[in-house]
C-alpha cells in the first residue's frame, strides 16, 4: 500500500511534468508556424507586385480585410510595409493552439502544485511521527517496535530503531549490573559475617577458659576470610580484564597431576583418591597456572561430594576441534534445581558443606573462557557429578 502511494506521487509529479511540456512546446510551435506563415504570404504577396504592380489596387484590399490593428516594425517583409504583422493572422491561425497549449499549462502547473503540497504534507507527517517517537522514547512512554514503512524515510527510521534498541538493552544490562552488584555485595556482607562472628565468639570464650581450640578456630576462620580476599581479588581482575595469562603449549597430563597434588592433604583428609589415567602426549594452548587454578577448584567441589573412601576420576580426549577433560566424582550427582545456577558466584547448592564460600565454580569458568574454552556441569548415569572442560583449537 505505501509502494502505491510513492508510485502515485511520482507518476503525478511526471504526468504534471509532461503537461507543462506539452503545453510549452505546443506554444512555441504554434509561434514559428505563425512566423512562418506571415513570412509565405509577405513572400508570395512580393512576388505578385513586383510581376504586376498594377495588382497592387487589387491585392492590398484583399489582404487588408484581414487586418485588425496597427503595424510594428518587424523584419523586412512587404506586408510590414503596409502596416501587416504576425499577430494580424495569429487569431486565425495559432488561436486554437495557444488556447490548449495555455489550458494545459495551467492544468499541468495546478496537477504539479498539488502533488508537490501532498508529498510535503506526507513528509512533515513522518517527521513528526518520528519526532513523537523519540519524545516518548525519552519518556519510556511507548512500545519499542515502531510500524514498518517503505518511503524516503525508512533508512532513517531503521536507524533509529536499531539505536533506540541499544538504547534499551544497554539501560537494561546497567540495571541488571546494578543489581548484580547489589547482590555481590549482600554475599560478600554474608561471607564475612560467618567467619568475623566466629573468631569474635572464640575469643569471648577465650578470655573466659583460654584453650588452644579457640585459638585454633581463630586461625581456620582467619584463614577463611584470607581465602575469600584472595578470591575476591582474583574475580575483580577478572571482570576488569587485567588478568595476565601467558599462553604456551601445555601439557594436560601435566596440568591436571599437579593440580590434583596440590590437593594431596585435602584428599588424604577426605580419605579421598584420584584416578589420573595415562594420555599420552596431549597439549593445549593455555596459562598453565591458571589452568592448574580451575582444575583445582573443580577438584575441591569433586571432592566435598565423595563420600569418604571414594574416588575422583579424570578422563581427556582430543581431535582436530577441541580437547576435552572430563573430571567426576562418585557422589549422588547435582540437583537438577542447582545445575542452571552452579557457576553463579556465591551460589551454594542444596547439599553444600557449610565450608565453601561458592566463588570457586565461578573462578573456573572465568579462567577457562578467558582461554576459549567453555565448561558444563552435568550428571552422569552411574557416576556422579561431572564437570566437562573443552580447550578449543583455534
Amino acid at each position: 500500500m505505501i509502494g502505491q502511494k510513492n508510485m502515485g506521487i511520482l507518476l503525478g509529479f511526471m504526468l504534471s511534468a509532461s503537461l507543462i511540456a506539452s503545453s510549452v512546446t505546443a506554444a512555441v510551435m504554434a509561434g514559428m508556424n505563425n512566423r512562418t506563415q506571415f513570412q509565405l504570404l509577405g513572400s508570395v504577396c512580393g512576388d505578385i507586385l513586383e510581376e504586376n504592380p498594377e495588382l497592387e489596387q487589387t491585392l492590398l484590399p484583399v489582404i487588408k480585410g484581414i487586418k485588425n490593428q496597427a503595424a510594428l516594425a518587424e523584419d523586412h517583409n512587404v506586408l510590414l510595409d503596409y502596416g501587416y504583422r504576425r499577430s494580424d493572422f495569429l487569431k486565425h491561425t495559432s488561436g486554437y493552439a495557444i488556447l490548449p497549449a495555455t489550458a494545459g499549462f495551467g492544468a499541468g502547473a495546478l496537477l504539479f502544485f498539488t502533488v508537490f503540497r501532498y508529498w510535503r504534507k506526507k513528509e512533515c507527517m513522518r517527521i513528526k511521527e518520528l519526532t513523537e517517537y523519540l519524545e516518548k522514547v525519552d519518556t519510556g512512554s511507548l512500545e519499542l517496535l515502531l510500524p514498518a514503512k517503505e518511503d524516503g524515510f525508512s533508512q532513517l527510521q531503521d536507524e533509529i530503531y536499531k539505536t533506540v534498541t541499544m538504547l534499551y538493552q544497554t539501560r537494561e544490562a546497567a540495571v541488571k549490573a546494578k543489581a548484580g552488584f547489589a547482590k555481590n555485595l549482600s554475599n560478600i556482607a554474608h561471607q564475612l559475617k560467618t567467619p568475623i562472628t566466629a573468631i569474635s565468639l572464640s575469643a569471648q570464650m577465650m578470655e573466659e577458659h583460654p584453650s588452644r581450640d579457640y585459638l585454633a578456630q581463630i586461625h581456620k576462620q582467619l584463614g577463611r576470610l584470607t581465602h575469600l580476599e584472595e578470591a575476591l581479588l582474583l574475580l575483580s581482575r577478572l571482570d576488569a580484564g587485567i588478568l595476565p595469562l601467558k599462553m604456551e603449549a601445555v601439557d594436560v597430563y601435566t596440568a591436571v597431576s599437579l593440580a590434583a597434588d596440590n590437593l594431596q592433604e585435602v584428599f588424604e583428609a577426605a580419605g579421598l583418591s584420584v584416578d589420573i589415567p595415562e594420555m599420552g602426549e596431549m597439549k593445549i594452548l593455555a596459562d598453565l597456572d591458571w589452568t592448574m587454578e580451575a582444575l583445582m577448584n573443580l577438584f575441591k567441589n569433586c571432592a566435598e561430594y565423595t563420600p569418604p573412601g571414594g574416588r575422583i576420576h579424570c578422563a581427556c580426549s582430543q581431535n582436530p576441534l577441541y580437547t576435552e577433560i572430563i573430571l567426576w566424582d562418585e557422589g549422588k550427582g547435582f540437583d537438577k534445581e542447582d545445575i542452571p545456577h552452579l557457576f553463579e558466584r556465591f551460589y551454594r547448592g542444596k547439599n553444600a558443606s557449610g565450608n565453601g564460600i561458592g566463588i570457586g565454580l565461578s573462578l573456573a569458568r572465568e579462567i577457562i573462557a578467558r582461554q576459549n574454552g567453555p565448561i558444563r556441569a552435568v550428571n552422569l548415569p552411574g557416576k556422579g557429578a561431572a564437570f566437562e572442560i573443552r580447550f578449543y583449537s583455534h
